[in-house]
């Protein structure tokens, strides 16, 4: 882990962790529901959300030099159900 809840300069958004993992510099959204009643967890990581976390990662990766190439986007979807359900979506979009 090497960061968390990172800002944009620009405003653009937030990313809840950043993490190296297998070489590649991770920016992970994390997603919380109380139960999947009005669907999963990752389906709100739509296409606005997905623009302003590459805007963000972007001005991560140039701030500290980490080649775009080498970088993803995961996401982690927690339902907060019993038994509580923790799902690691690698490379969940690009």
């Amino acid at each position: 882990m090497v960061a968390r809840n990172f800002r944009a300069r620009n405003g653009a958004g937030e990313i809840d962790l950043v993490a190296w993992h297998d070489g590649r510099l991770v920016f992970v959204e994390v997603k919380t529901r109380s139960s999947e009643e009005y669907g999963a967890p990752e389906s709100a990581v739509d296409a606005d959300k997905r623009t302003a976390l590459d805007r963000t990662a972007r001005e991560y990766s140039r701030r500290s030099g980490v080649e775009w190439g080498k970088t993803r986007f995961d996401i982690v979807s927690v339902v907060l159900e019993k038994p509580v359900r923790i799902e690691w979506l690698r490379d969940a979009f690009r």
